[in-house]
């Protein structure tokens, strides 16, 4: 008996020792979370109920050069349903008028909605998409149909806002609008066009705000001050004027479908600042329509073709090797270089003509015949030409993804017997549409050449961040003697060489016709298609505008596929609709003149803005405002609204003045 007791005592000597143990190793676990690990577990313990929340900022505007707004941020509503939020009766007795509703706003079957709402409760859906992509007006409509008008604890009603971006101009240069948007495919940020661009001024800065966790999943706001405040984006001015864009647009549209072209570009650029107030990118979709899809004018770079053939002119007038009247044979419309043929478009030739004879006539024989003749001893030469015209380079744009232009060099490896003359009529160089009109601008401005420009300034309401000042790639590309010779040549084009048929003794333009085959050495040719291009300026004689216009791959069973027929009629579309209202007169129209009305509008918009965003402890005076922008200035001072009516704000239930306090409703009549 006594050595059965003594083995209990062993066992309760051994069960004491271990809890012993056990309460050392939880008071030093304690201990150790504590002191040791205590930051991580508070601050695991704070991630999981109190969280950073982003106030996404107000992305700023894209304006035209004349004031029309070319992008913007709306609100876009979506409505979702928690099926278990209403009480059976309040459901039962709600649902077949809020299907009714819905079916007359969006046009779905009220039996569908009922049948939808049903079986979400059925299934216990708390999360059940109703209708999305709501303007604000409909969304205010939405939140007084039957159950919804409850809120989200009785009526089940969900609310998610998301910020568009629009173009109220429609599809009218939206590559070069541009946007930001995430890739679907590879989860990427990526965009395009001024949005792209200037990103960094557009979106501004997030803020933040902290929220707690509370019952059912919800998160509410810790303090009613944000812990950062968001900083809206700058506005970006452009150059694009949108009554010019409308008309270039429209031509070009109208010339892709009568010829069912592929795709083309148009872009019509100022003279002496280079800023670009109209381009216009389309490329045919498989239903045969055309929308923007690619801003070919940027970044597809080609064989120019005969629009080349400015660049040997000026070349051999700057170095004087021969003049305008230096007179050549064109041997029956062929000669050869190496074997190969070089062909005029005039299968019999012109016989013997002179040198600006031949650039008029776009003859293939007299310019390459000039070029080779001249260089062949020392093709550095000629190639430094084009170097130093900036044909070479990139133009180093605004926007991104700029094409390479390629010139070949005697120092290159792929330098052969026949680069020099092929150079001559625009085959083996490479170059885009803008590096194209920017060499054709700078013979239009007297041989100064400008960069293009899409964006003039960068503000913020009325004050200017950043302007951007015309910038100078060369000041003189060339001799005035030259430009004066070669100016004369390009007016002769259109008087009386191919491109005659775009003449008018109403007004004058001049410039230079092209007509390239591309791919002609891919599957024997049988891939083979035509680019069909006119380049110029208008007037001729005092030049306001500069202009190009390509098309590729014209329909060739139409049996015309020249630059003069296909290009040549956009070109003088444009010129004819931006020269002048009545082509008898010889002026320009004002383009830059300020509406008055509407500077005094924005000037008296932006001080309302202005005071609202200094002061945001007092009721801000919204009266004469549109309902959106009242919405708008309301919501970033955190004040609860309620619209009445539409239009602009008539009246207001809080005066101008009147303090704020947390949870301030103000209810806007709208007329």
């Amino acid at each position: 008996m006594a050595l059965e007791d003594k083995y209990i005592s062993y066992r309760i000597y051994l069960v004491a020792f271990v809890i012993f143990l056990m309460a050392i190793a939880v008071t030093v676990k304690l201990t150790n979370i504590q002191w040791v690990e205590g930051d991580y577990y508070r601050k695991l313990a704070k991630d999981k109920t109190v969280k950073r929340v982003p106030i996404p900022a107000n992305k700023g505007n894209i304006y035209s050069s004349d004031g029309s707004l070319l992008a913007t941020s709306i609100p876009n509503y979506i409505i979702r349903f928690d099926a278990l939020a209403p009480k059976a009766e309040v459901f039962e007795k709600n649902v077949k008028a809020l299907s009714d509703s819905l079916s007359k706003m969006t046009g779905k079957p009220s039996s569908q909605y009922q049948a939808e709402f049903r079986k979400a409760r059925a299934s216990k859906n708390r999360y059940l998409l109703v209708v999305k992509d709501l303007s604000f007006t409909k969304y205010m409509k939405v939140k007084k149909f039957p159950l919804f008008e409850l809120g989200a604890y009785k009526g089940g009603i969900i609310i998610d806002q998301e910020t568009v971006r629009e173009h109220p101009i429609g599809k009218i240069a939206e590559r070069t609008i541009g946007y930001e948007r995430v890739d679907p495919k590879t989860g990427v940020l990526t965009g395009k066009g001024i949005e792209w661009a200037f990103r960094k001024y557009i979106n501004g800065k997030d803020g933040e705000i902290l929220k707690q966790k509370i019952a059912k999943g919800q998160w509410k706001p810790i303090r009613d001050v944000n812990e950062l405040e968001p900083q809206d984006g700058y506005d970006i001015i452009s150059t694009i004027d949108v009554y010019i864009q409308d008309i270039a647009h429209h031509a070009l549209l109208k010339q892709l479908e009568l010829f069912n072209a592929n795709h083309g570009c148009v872009v019509v650029m100022e003279t002496k600042t280079g800023q670009v107030k109209a381009i216009s990118n389309l490329g045919r979709a498989s239903d045969g329509s055309y929308y923007e899809t690619e801003n070919y004018a940027v970044v597809e770079s080609h064989e120019p073709g005969s629009t080349y053939k400015l660049a040997d002119l000026i070349a051999l007038l700057e170095d004087k090797k021969v003049d305008t009247s230096h007179v050549y044979n064109t041997f029956g419309g062929t000669v050869m270089y190496s074997g190969k043929k070089v062909r005029d478009s005039n299968d019999e030739g012109y016989g013997k003509i002179s040198l600006a004879r031949g650039f008029e006539l776009s003859s293939n024989t007299v310019m390459v015949q000039a070029v080779y003749e001249n260089y062949k001893s020392n093709p550095s030469q000629f190639v430094n030409h084009l170097t130093n015209f900036g044909l070479s380079k990139p133009l180093r744009l605004q926007l991104k993804g700029e094409g390479i232009p390629y010139v070949p060099n005697p120092k290159d490896k792929t330098w052969s017997n026949i680069s020099l003359p092929w150079m001559a009529f625009g085959y083996g160089v490479s170059l885009t549409p803008l590096q194209t009109l920017s060499f054709y601008n700078a013979v239009a401005n007297n041989g100064k050449m400008v960069r293009p420009q899409f964006v003039s300034e960068i503000k913020e309401w009325n004050k200017t961040i950043k302007k951007y000042d015309t910038e100078i790639i060369n000041p003189k590309i060339c001799s005035q003697e030259t430009i004066d010779k070669v100016k004369a040549v390009l007016e002769n084009v259109v008087k009386r060489g191919t491109g005659s048929k775009l003449y008018s003794k109403d007004f004058s333009m001049a410039g230079k016709t092209g007509t390239a085959q591309a791919n002609y050495g891919s599957n024997g040719g049988a891939n083979k298609h035509y680019i069909s291009s006119f380049v110029g300026y208008f007037p001729a004689d005092y030049p306001k505008y500069s202009c190009i216009v390509v098309v590729h791959e014209p329909d060739t069973s139409l049996n015309n596929y020249y630059g003069v027929d296909v290009a040549g009629p956009v070109f003088k579309r444009i010129a004819q609709k931006i020269f002048t209202d009545s082509p008898s007169t010889n002026e320009i129209k004002n383009l830059n003149k300020k509406n008055g009305k509407q500077e005094i509008n924005y000037a008296d918009y932006s001080v309302k803005i202005s005071k609202t965003q200094e002061n945001k402890k007092t009721v801000p005076n919204l009266k004469g405002m549109s309902g959106m922008d009242a919405v708008a200035i309301l919501g970033n001072m955190g004040v609860k609204v309620k619209i009445k009516g539409t239009g602009k704000v008539k009246s207001q239930s809080l005066q101008p003045g009147e303090a704020l306090t947390r949870n301030t409703t103000i209810v806007l009549e709208l007329s």
